[in-house]
């Protein structure tokens, strides 16, 4: 048997302890443990810190097992105790640690709370990672209730899925645009990463929500975002410039508890596609060439989890914009939805030709 090599290195007080964890070749390059090159080693480096280690272990895309996982962290743990290094082992319920129990258990915050974060990667590859923190989840939580004014009716979009919106129309700094605000949780979330926030709807009181969460967004977070709101119409309003980035979800149509009939779905996926291409029609002409978007636009899931899609997905060239590809993603992978739901949110990343 090859066997592949990972040196964990923890300094302290100027004494170097030193733990080897051997990782053995099986037939299959996709079972765990991760293999790699004859003597490989990954190493890495905790800093100087006091007390005990907590030390979470996170597999991606290897066979194996919660248990097969939790015995790679038990023989770190009792190999650095041979070293005087006490470790406390995060237990595996699945092969991969949730973003609840990163969090909670402070995963990345501190030199000594640590999740080693093991990748299958291309040719029996591995790729072995420290995390530096997970998606805060309790602050997540407490924006989305703790936020005045909501409305379930026009929809509840998540701060979490607002959040990457706003990071999937990438700009180092400026004024966000977000046509459809309704009650403002993208703008709450384009605000706390430090950017202006520009919000209008086609509702007055959407417009009065929004001011009210901003307000409270303000004054619970300490922020201070130039804002701008008004009154408006996606498919016809003239924004004033500058518009740096436009992140939004646009409209999403009539919600449904089970799939609609053919005859109900035609009707609705005409009326979303209106006015989504009347929308980007709209604001083409008003944006700079380079300006990046990322749209949620309807998809709608039937009962064997097939997707129906906007027409307007396969042609937004027409319109003057460029579909924005991932290195790691396909296109028709950008959807978001629960496990129950019909609407699905499907991301349209768009660059201004």
């Amino acid at each position: 048997m090859n066997t592949r090599v990972m040196m964990l290195i923890h300094e302290r007080n100027d004494r170097r302890f030193m733990l080897f964890l051997v990782y053995y070749t099986y037939a299959h390059r996709n079972t765990w443990p991760p293999t790699g090159p004859r003597h490989g080693r990954t190493r890495t480096t905790w800093a100087d810190h006091e007390g005990k280690i907590t030390l979470g272990i996170s597999a991606y895309g290897f066979k194996t097992t919660p248990r097969d996982v939790q015995k790679t962290g038990i023989i770190l743990k009792g190999k650095l105790k041979e070293r005087g290094v006490s470790l406390r082992l995060i237990p595996n319920t699945d092969i991969a640690l949730s973003s609840a129990t990163s969090h909670h258990n402070k995963l990345g915050l501190s030199d000594n709370h640590v999740e080693l974060i093991v990748v299958r990667g291309a040719n029996g590859t591995a790729i072995i990672a420290e995390s530096v923190g997970a998606q805060n989840i309790t602050a997540l939580a407490a924006r989305d209730q703790g936020r005045p004014k909501r409305d379930a009716f026009v929809g509840m979009l998540p701060p979490k899925l607002a959040r990457m919106m706003v990071n999937l129309a990438p700009v180092e700094a400026g004024r966000i645009l977000d046509p459809f605000c309704g009650t403002g949780v993208l703008l709450q979330e384009a605000a706390l990463l430090g950017y202006d926030v520009y919000g209008t709807d086609l509702v007055p009181k959407m417009v009065q929500f929004t001011q009210a969460n901003l307000d409270w967004l303000i004054d619970t977070h300490h922020v201070t975002p130039g804002v701008t709101l008004d009154t408006g119409d996606a498919m016809t309003y003239q924004w004033q410039a500058p518009v740096d980035a436009v992140s939004c979800e646009a409209y999403l149509g009539q919600p449904f508890s089970a799939p609609p009939s053919p005859g109900k779905l035609t009707e609705v996926r005409g009326n979303c596609n209106h006015i989504i291409s009347e929308f980007l029609r709209n604001i083409a002409p008003q944006l700079a060439p380079g300006t990046p978007l990322c749209v949620a636009v309807p998809a709608w899931r039937d009962s064997a989890g097939r997707f129906t899609h906007l027409p307007i997905v396969d042609s937004v060239g027409s319109l003057g914009f460029n579909r924005t590809t991932l290195r790691h993603v396909r296109d028709d992978q950008l959807l978001y939805y629960r496990e129950d739901q019909v609407v699905a949110r499907e991301l349209l990343l768009l660059t201004k030709r």
